[in-house]
Parts: structure tokens; sequence; C-alpha cells
């Protein structure tokens, strides 16, 4: 159950469900309401007209004996005393009214009986014959029933006063059958009973199979994941629906991820398989002389087992500091002068020629000091005879450029040189050159503080590198 309900087509589909199901019952019973509400006022208006013509006649002065009452519906007159004086022929039993009285009263006159019932005599004698009157205001409205000629059934009954003259205040209660209300209503409960569980159905399957169709891409892409996992080919991309929409966009970025991811892993590769290349060299070298030590004392070269061992040691340490940019490491916020730190940099570099006015600049003072050094010792190595550091300000960026008098960069190469492990051809002597790493190392650092490292042309035609950093607030 928890595996049937788990997936997104089924709570799709239940939800979907349940929502219409909500609404066809609010709206069921609304119509219900009102249309029994409807019949109700169409009772009741029924109710107040045939009370209303029974007021007519007494209010006229008819004598209750020859009123004209309606035999289908129940009626009722009440005077002030609640003494019934007339009713239906059929009446046999009511409810809902001023009295459960269905036979009416002898009135003291002698003639006062029900319609129907005084003699032929009494219909040419004056006694019981009231003065005309007229009809009283305020109809009032009750839920009762009535057995007529032996047929029982719901009424709405209208009670409608009258002044009748010498007979004084009089109430007529009149039934209107509610027998079609019941009826309709009845209907259309049946037909709602029997449609909304039907119309369910319709709406669930519907819902299932749309959401099937539309979970289809994704069910493509989540198999297709699942076998890039399973089998590590990066390579593979997951299948674009041409659709258009979320889960097109979906697929994309999930191809753009892989792609990223990719690309990662093959500069993690690299990296690992430059980083053990470059390792490889001073670490032999060294062994080599140590071995050498070992065997012959006189023969060990002291000198190239410092500058192996320096150049171990400084490798390891640029393997470091990408290893922390990699993983995201922030630079800080620490406010300092590039100027000065351009002027320490240069310092004891007697080809280098410093021009810094003072500039602030925020982030780390060491990695970007390591950046600064690593521009003067790839000059120093490409120069003829001369080294130019200056440092600007242009707008809200400082500018640090190091210019040279050397060969230059061509311009095929000027952004393959910031890749890690690389070395043009005419560096590549491991003498001359370091591992291809400062550069690299210099890119990142300045990435880093949200600047920027580009090389270009310098004035003496050698390769002019230029750091960019967000000036300090």
């Amino acid at each position: 159950m928890r595996r049937i309900f788990g997936s997104v087509r089924s709570r799709a589909t239940l939800g979907a469900t349940l929502v219409v199901a909500v609404a066809l019952v609010a709206a069921g019973a609304a119509v219900l309401l009102s249309l029994r509400s409807n019949l109700m006022e169409q009772a009741g208006n029924e109710a107040q007209r045939t009370a209303q013509n029974v007021v007519a006649q007494l209010a006229a002065g008819k004598p209750y004996d020859q009123l004209d009452l309606d035999d289908e519906s129940p009626v009722q007159v009440v005077d002030a005393n609640g003494t019934l004086v007339a009713a239906s022929d059929e009446l046999e039993r009511i409810s809902g009214t001023f009295t459960d009285a269905v036979k009416p009263q002898p009135q003291s006159g002698g003639t006062g009986t029900g319609a129907g019932t005084g003699d032929d005599d009494d219909a040419d004698d004056d006694s019981g014959r009231g003065e005309a009157g007229e009809i009283g205001e305020g109809t009032e409205f009750s839920d009762g029933s009535a057995t007529i000629d032996g047929e029982s059934a719901d009424y709405r009954f209208a009670a409608v006063p009258v002044e009748a003259g010498d007979r004084g205040r009089l109430t007529v209660y009149a039934g209107g059958s509610l027998d079609a209300e019941q009826s309709a209503v009845n209907t259309a409960l049946t037909v709602m009973l029997i449609g909304f569980p039907l119309l369910l159905g319709v709406v669930a399957g519907v819902t299932w199979l749309v959401t099937r169709r539309a979970l289809r891409p994704v069910e493509g892409i989540r198999g297709e994941m699942a076998a890039i996992t399973a089998s590590e080919d990066l390579a593979r991309r997951v299948p674009v629906p041409g659709t258009h929409d979320e889960v097109a966009r979906l697929a994309l970025t999930t191809n753009e991820t892989l792609a990223a991811l990719q690309t990662s892993v093959e500069r993690q590769r690299r990296f690992v398989a430059d980083a053990s290349h470059e390792l490889r060299s001073p670490i032999a070298s060294l062994r080599t002389q140590l071995e050498v030590g070992v065997a012959h004392p006189e023969l060990l070269d002291l000198d190239g087992a410092v500058e192996d061992t320096v150049r171990l040691q400084g490798l390891a340490a640029d393997l470091l500091l990408l290893a922390r940019l990699d993983a995201g490491e922030r630079p800080g916020d620490a406010r300092f002068d590039l100027g000065a730190l351009a002027r320490e940099r240069a310092e004891g570099r007697a080809e280098v020629t410093v021009e810094a006015g003072s500039a602030q600049v925020a982030g780390s003072r060491g990695q970007v000091g390591r950046v600064l050094t690593n521009l003067l010792d790839n000059a120093r190595r490409h120069a003829r005879s001369a080294v130019t550091l200056t440092v600007r300000r242009e707008g809200e960026w400082v500018v640090a450029a190091v210019a040279d008098d050397g060969a230059g960069v061509a311009e095929a190469d000027r952004e393959r040189i910031f890749e890690r492990f690389v070395r043009l051809d005419e560096a590549r002597s491991r003498d001359d050159g370091g591992a291809g790493l400062g550069l690299a190392i210099a890119r990142d650092v300045a990435v880093r503080h949200g600047g920027t490292l580009t090389v270009g042309r310098a004035p003496a035609g050698g390769a002019l590198f230029e750091l960019r950093l967000p000036q300090a607030q």
C-alpha cells in the first residue's frame, strides 16, 4: 500500500479525485438546498393563494357554511379564541397549524357549521353572516402534515389573518403540498448518488492516464541516471523530451550537471596523473642521490639533493593550495594595501621595476601575495632584461600589472597557460620552469577574490599579466 501511494502518479490521482469529490459534494449540497428552497417557496405561494381566496370570502362577509374551500388542500379557519369555525370537508388529520381540530365547532348563532354542513333553509337565513371586513397583513408559514380523504402528505402551511367585521379577527390556514419538492429532491439525490461515483471514476482514470503520460519522460530520465550510476559512464546523457516544459528543462539541467561532473572528474583524473608524474621525478632523483650517498658517501651531491627537496616541497605546497581552492576555501575579508604588498614581493629582485600606489583590497593577503610572486617568477623566467610591476586604480577595480620584455605569449596559448600542469614548449625544462601550477593557482585565487587574471601583449613586446581585484569599500 505504501508503495502504491508512494508514486507521484498515485498521489496526483488521489489528490485530483478528492478535490473533485469535495467540489461535487459541495455543489450537490448547494443544488439540493436551492432546489428544496425554491420548491418550498412555490408550495408556500400556493398555500398563500389558497388562504387569500378564503380570506377574501370572509372579508366579504360570507357565512362559514357557505365558504368555497379547496377539497384537495387542507384549510382551517380559526377565530380569535383559537376555535375552529370552518375546515375542509375531507380533512381527517392535521398538524403544524395553530390547532389540530378538524371538525368546526357550532357557533352561538346556531348556524355556524363547517362548509357544506348547513341545510338549504339555513342558506337563506341571514344569521351567521357577518359584516364585511378587511384582509390583515403579515402572512406566516409553517411546515406540517395532513390527511385528506385517507391520503396523508406533508404540507407547507400559510397563515393569513383577516378582520371579519362583527366576527372579529380570524386566521385562515391553508396548505400547499410538498410532494413535488420531496419528489424532485429525491430524484436529484438519486441522480447524484449514481452519477457522482461514475464521474469520480472518470476523473481518476483520466488523471491516472494523463499523469502517466506526463511522467513517462521522468521515468526515462530516472532509468538513464540509474544506468549511468551503474556503468559510471559520465559521457552518457539522459533523453530530452520535445515538450519544452518543466520536464524538458529538468532533462537539460541534468545533462548540464552530468557534463560539469564529467569535466570535473576528468580534470581530477588529469590532476592526479600529472601530480603523480611531477612528484615522481624529484622523488626518484632524490632517492637516487641518497642511494648513491649511502653506497659512496664521497659521491653524494648535497646541492642537488637540497634542490630536489626544495622543489618537492614547493610542489607539495602548490598541490595543497590547489586542493584548498577546489574545496571552496573562502579567502576572508581582511583589508590590505595591494601597493605595499607588491613592493614587498618585488623586494630583492634587481630586474624588477615597481610603480605601485596605495590601493586597498579585501581578501587573503597571503594568497594574493602568492599570485604576485608567481607572476614575478614567471616574468623573470621569460624576460630578457627587465620586468615591470605596476599597481593602479581603475574605477572600482585595483589593477596589478606584471610586464616583461621577453618573447610574449602567442594568442592561441593565452588561455591554455592557465591550465594546470601546462608548460609551453620553450618552458618544458624543469630546471628553468616549474611544474606548470603557478599560473593556474594565480587565476584560481583571482577568481576566488571576485577578480580576473588575463594575459596580453606588453608595450616592450613581452607578456603583460593583469590582476584585477575589486577595490575594498
